[in-house]
C-alpha cells in the first residue's frame, strides 16, 4: 500500500500531441512525440512504442497523459523527458490514455 501522498508526488499531466517523428533508432518500433503540457510545463518530447495501434495522423491533436516530473531518459539518441501513460492490451499492445473530453493542456491527474 502507498499513501495519498505518495501517489500525489507522481505529476500525471493532459497534453496534446504537436508532433510526431519517426525513430528508427529506437529497438522496438517507436514513434518521437511532441507533446504541450501547457504554461506550466510547456513542450516535452517522448518516445512512445505505441506504433501497433497509432499512426502519425492518429496521434496528432490527441490529448494524452503523461508523468512530466520523471528524470529525463536517454533511449539511443534521443532525450525522452516525459513517461506518455498507456495501458497493454490482450495482444501486449499499448493504448494511449487520455481524457474522453477535451480538458486544458497541464491539467493535472487527480
Amino acid at each position: 500500500m502507498i499513501s495519498f501522498d505518495d501517489f500525489m508526488a507522481v505529476d500525471i499531466r493532459v497534453g496534446t500531441v504537436t508532433a510526431v517523428e519517426d525513430f528508427p533508432q529506437a529497438r522496438k518500433p517507436a514513434w518521437k512525440l511532441t507533446v504541450d503540457f501547457g504554461g506550466e510545463i510547456g513542450v516535452k518530447r517522448s518516445s512512445a512504442q505505441i506504433t501497433a495501434h497509432y499512426r502519425p495522423e492518429d496521434l496528432l491533436g490527441r490529448q494524452v497523459l503523461g508523468v512530466v516530473n520523471f528524470p529525463p531518459r536517454q533511449i539511443g539518441p534521443f532525450l525522452s523527458e516525459v513517461l506518455v501513460l498507456g495501458l497493454h492490451d490482450a495482444e501486449n499492445k499499448v493504448v494511449l490514455v487520455g481524457p474522453e473530453r477535451g480538458v486544458p493542456n497541464g491539467a493535472r491527474l487527480c
